[in-house]
């Protein structure tokens, strides 16, 4: 009896052993969600940035990249549209992906 008892035992803490290490390996994965950096750290500063990053966002080649380049600094990133520097259509495609960042 003793045996069956401590068999049972034993196939409880297998079965619950599983489970609560797949509840860890759920867990493990929101920490390093909130580990994100924030969202202006992924942003192109349209002050700061190199001509070959700025051609590599969609819609901008080397002559958009050249001309943003050309008409710094930016009081803000809406103003690359009006001075002209690109066409709405296109500020639409990277207008999340990019920040104007003021000197100091």
């Amino acid at each position: 009896m003793k045996t069956l008892l401590l068999s049972i035992a034993a196939a409880l803490l297998m079965l619950a052993g599983p489970a609560s290490a797949a509840d860890t390996k759920t867990a493990a994965p929101a920490p390093a969600a909130a580990q994100k950096a924030p969202a202006t750290a992924d942003k192109l500063d349209i002050n700061t940035a190199t001509e070959k990053e700025l051609s590599q966002l969609a819609g901008i080649g080397d002559a958009r990249a050249k001309a943003i380049v050309k008409g710094r600094p930016y009081k803000g990133k809406d103003e690359l549209v009006s001075r002209n520097i690109i066409p709405q259509s296109v500020y639409d495609k990277i207008k999340d992906q990019v920040i104007a960042k003021q000197g100091k």
